[in-house]
């Protein structure tokens, strides 16, 4: 009972298994295009970028 809690705690929903899937190595066995590859990689360099931001705008607010 308790671990079900504690599972559901912690589920990442839609944002996050989409924020996984974009970082995982691509399955081989999938198709994918030059257009799609290059979304990905714009969108992990999108989100790098938020998210050392964000860490340097706490850093600074902090400080």
């Amino acid at each position: 009972m308790m671990s079900n809690k504690i599972k559901e705690f912690f589920q990442v929903g839609e944002v996050g298994n989409y924020f996984i899937r974009v970082f995982k190595k691509p399955d081989p066995d999938k198709k994918s295009n030059f257009n799609l590859r290059m979304m990905h990689g714009i969108n992990k360099i999108s989100i790098v970028v938020f998210l050392a931001a964000l860490i340097f705008w706490i850093f600074r607010r902090l400080s």
